[in-house]
């Protein structure tokens, strides 16, 4: 079923987390969604790599060594990357890491190509991972009282999907780009129960899931999804209070004013949609400093 007539058959439904898990499964075709249900019940295959993290990126070739390095620290084995249409060396970045087996890459061209790449994605590498993370590059996972992200999740192994808050960070103030890393550079944050916050990304179990409903969310095959608490999910992100003291992900969303007129300038992967000045102003958020 194409994604237009998925909106309409999942908008009568009221409750609104049985309508987006019926969105995903609708977007992903009932029919495959029978056939992989079965086929995923009978395959034993065991994967590859513990835990994978997928994204999808366009011309963000400067942050991709502090981004896959950070990850890597905290226990990620492979990285997915699906580059749409970068013109700044973002290719040539990545092919130390794809040398040494770390980083798949993968090119990918055209607009409103997140979905589609996290579809791909999705259906290459079902048995090639226990878990995949859906982030972005300006998202950091932070494991808080855990040593590692492979760690925090041991404890998530009878669940489908782990949806994590966020913790936006602001530009502190920065008007330019200067040396360091985004974790050095910028310090400051929103506070903990921003509204902002609630917003989560999924790491999922790829044999539990159809795909994503979007960037933030994934349609189950079977169970329920799980808090960073461990507890069932029983409310939309967007009607619950946010969670970062067991695990989160610090958001960079705006960075210094001149990155962020470069991430204006650069469009969305979901969308046609322009970050305007308004966005900045929203996500520059520098209450509290990071000690």
């Amino acid at each position: 079923m194409n994604k237009k007539l998925a909106e309409i058959v999942a908008g009568v439904i009221p409750h609104k987390m049985t309508r987006n898990r019926w969105r995903g499964i609708l977007r992903y075709g009932v029919f495959r969604a029978i056939g992989l249900k079965h086929r995923l019940k009978h395959d034993h295959t065991q994967p590859e790599h513990y835990l994978a993290v997928c994204a999808i990126a366009k011309n963000e070739g400067p942050y991709f060594v502090e981004w896959i390095e950070w990850h890597r620290r905290q226990g990620v084995e492979k990285f997915y990357i699906y580059d749409n249409e970068s013109t700044d060396g973002t290719k040539e970045i990545l092919e130390p890491f794809v040398r040494s087996g770390l980083v798949e890459y993968r090119y990918w061209p055209g607009r409103r190509q997140q979905l589609p790449a996290y579809d791909d994605c999705m259906e290459r590498h079902r048995l090639s991972a226990r878990w995949i993370a859906f982030i972005d590059l300006d998202e950091f996972i932070v494991p808080v009282k855990d040593g590692s992200i492979p760690e925090f999740l041991r404890r998530f192994e009878d669940v489908p999907v782990v949806e994590i808050n966020w913790l936006i960070y602001g530009s502190g103030g920065a008007k330019t780009k200067t040396a360091g890393t985004m974790m050095e550079r910028f310090k400051r944050h929103s506070m903990p129960n921003h509204y902002l916050n609630r917003h989560v990304k999924s790491i999922v179990d790829p044999r539990r899931v159809y795909g994503m409903i979007g960037c933030h969310e994934a349609a189950r095959i079977s169970g329920h999804a799980a808090d960073s608490h461990g507890e069932r999910i029983r409310k939309n992100f967007r009607d619950r209070e946010p969670q970062q003291d067991v695990i989160r992900i610090n958001h960079y969303a705006v960075k210094s004013y001149e990155e962020f007129l470069g991430k204006q300038a650069r469009g969305r992967a979901r969308g046609n949609g322009i970050r305007t000045l308004a966005y900045f102003n929203q996500y520059d958020l520098n209450d509290i400093e990071e000690q």
